[in-house]
């Protein structure tokens, strides 16, 4: 699969579980791994054949910027969830990085990463499938 690698996307959000981080806001940094087929897009040479990576990033900040999670867990997750609705994607990494986050020992950075896929169409997932 063909890959589009967005790296250092960042906002001021106002995540966590601290009612200062949600006060105060903070930096959070997004990687995103974009898979999805570039056969298309390199016939046509044409950018709505494939992920438009300036309308991706401009998502992810909405998102940074958006409704305050608790969890970087929870935003990697919608972010993943968003991209992969509204862009021809067949599966996106996300990796939502914290590097201010209130943690009380020296640290260079926390982050989490998520990856999801398209379900093809008729294919059954879930519990009990």
């Amino acid at each position: 699969m063909d890959r589009i690698t967005l790296t250092g996307v960042t906002a001021v959000g106002h995540h966590g579980v601290f009612d200062f981080e949600r006060r105060e806001g903070q930096p959070f940094v997004v990687d995103a791994v974009l898979c999805l087929d570039f056969t298309e897009a390199a016939q046509s040479d044409d950018v709505r054949d494939t992920a438009h990576y300036g309308e991706v990033a401009r998502r992810i900040t909405e998102w940074i910027s958006g409704e305050p999670l608790n969890l970087i867990e929870a935003l990697a997750v919608r972010i993943a969830d968003s991209l992969l609705a509204e862009f021809k994607l067949q599966a996106v990494e996300i990796t939502v990085h914290k590097p201010q986050a209130p943690i009380e020992v020296p640290f260079g950075d926390v982050a989490v990463t998520v990856r999801r896929e398209r379900v093809p169409a008729g294919v059954v997932s879930g519990p009990g499938a």
